[in-house]
């Protein structure tokens, strides 16, 4: 039996999808009252259990007769003014997962992490499963809140847990684009104006899934794998979204000193209509860098072929033009 955090979220409900495809006995978790749209279409093939990973008994509860796990619960935020809610669900809710997992003899736990968890360092711009995570400015306080998660799986790990660790970086996904790295599509749909001098690297969350399933069933364990299936400009990602949009790209970019006060003005307003900010000083602080993941480990272990991003984009920009109430 399969059990899987975070089941309801963007990257959860992709992974159900693969688990059905695939014909895998699971149990899809989700705390009381979540919202459950991005499945309702395959909501009579789910088996559903409550369960709160900041709430162990519940996750023991739910992990009776469970083999295998995949902990695809986390909270994604470059807000500050979060920084404790962030630390708390991704790190004491792994600690949380890993225990319950070590408690009830579960054999296998795919731990989705992210790249932001490997670290930035100006001087390193090619970046691959070794580098090593030094405390510096470019690092979020969720890329911080991912690492320190990262070593209570290891931890598990040394302690005879069966474990593989995913990196994916920006997942794109046809999904709800008023969450997560959604929202990008959704930004190009309003024909926002600006746009920061920034690099974007992108995995398709069709791939993600397949290979959060894969790693599962492999004969793997103690290993990390970026998932990563290329990089481009920020613009140029702009440009391609908004022409399957036939809208017009954003155009005005921001320098250095305007995308501070932007990133404060976009704080104020996020607070006042309690909302996620678009541009924060965390992400700020990345303009003008450029780093590459490299994807080379996941091709070879698995022989792994990630979609293009003209795949991705076709798939994603279709989505939502005929999403109900969308306006052309």
């Amino acid at each position: 039996m399969i059990a899987v955090t975070g089941a309801n979220g963007l990257l959860g409900s992709f992974i159900i999808r693969e688990l059905i495809k695939q014909k895998e006995t699971f149990i899809a978790l989700k705390r009381k009252g979540s919202d459950l749209s991005l499945l309702e279409d395959v909501q009579g093939q789910i088996q559903w259990l409550d369960a709160d990973i900041l709430d162990p008994v519940s996750l023991n509860d739910a992990f009776q007769n469970v083999s295998h796990v995949i902990h695809a619960a986390a909270m994604v935020s470059f807000n500050p003014r979060v920084r404790n809610q962030i630390f708390r669900i991704n790190i004491e809710g792994t600690q949380n997962v890993v225990n319950v997992c070590q408690a009830n003899g579960v054999k296998k736990l795919v731990h989705i992490s992210s790249v932001a968890a490997l670290g930035r360092l100006k001087e390193h711009t090619e970046i691959d499963e070794d580098h090593k995570w030094i405390d510096n400015a470019l690092n979020s306080t969720y890329a911080e809140s991912k690492y320190l998660a990262e070593l209570e799986v290891i931890r598990a790990y040394e302690e005879g847990l069966h474990v593989v660790i995913l990196n994916p970086s920006v997942i794109l996904a046809a999904a709800d684009w008023t969450k997560s790295s959604a929202k990008l599509f959704k930004y190009v749909w309003d024909e926002s104006r600006f746009y920061i001098d920034s690099h974007l690297n992108y995995v398709d969350v069709r791939d993600v899934a397949l290979a959060a399933y894969k790693l599962l069933k492999a004969d793997v364990n103690g290993e990390r794998f970026i998932l990563n299936a290329g990089s481009l400009e920020l613009s140029s990602f702009f440009a391609l979204t908004a022409a399957r949009f036939n809208k017009k790209a954003p155009t005005i970019k921001l320098n250095p000193a305007l995308l501070k006060t932007v990133a404060f003005l976009e704080g104020v307003r996020s607070w006042l209509i309690r909302s996620e900010p678009l541009i924060t000083s965390e992400t700020a602080r990345l303009a003008g860098t450029r780093f590459l993941y490299r994807n080379e480990k996941i091709r070879k272990a698995l022989n792994f072929q990630f979609q293009t991003i003209d795949q991705t984009l076709n798939w994603c920009c279709e989505y939502y033009m005929n999403k109900p109430g969308a306006k052309k």
